[in-house]
């Protein structure tokens, strides 16, 4: 099977911190909302980039500001939030007996 059959069969996309090829289920999906403008997470329709879900392409597509110049606006903080949270899920206290 040719590269050009497998892109067929589904749909690849490009983190756009390390540059990995996957299909688009593999990564985060960060869209920035047609006409409002609002970035949100997962879901909408609009520019979207994608990233691979790690501490790594997170971290550098922070500091390298890589989100906001793919999707040309700035980034919320609180997006990113939400995705580090999403790599270290809270951790659940409970009680001594």
């Amino acid at each position: 099977m040719t590269n050009k059959n497998l892109n067929k069969q589904k749909n690849w996309r490009r983190c756009i911190s390390c540059h990995h090829f996957a299909p688009k289920d593999y990564f985060w999906r960060i869209v920035r909302v047609y006409p409002s403008n609002q970035v949100q997470l997962d879901q909408g329709i609009g520019r979207s980039a994608y990233l691979c879900p790690t501490k790594e392409c997170l971290s550098i597509a922070q500091k390298k500001k890589r989100l906001g110049r793919n999707l040309k606006t700035e980034i919320p903080e609180h997006i990113y939030r939400q995705l580090w949270q999403r790599i270290s899920p809270p951790v659940k206290l409970t009680e001594p007996n």
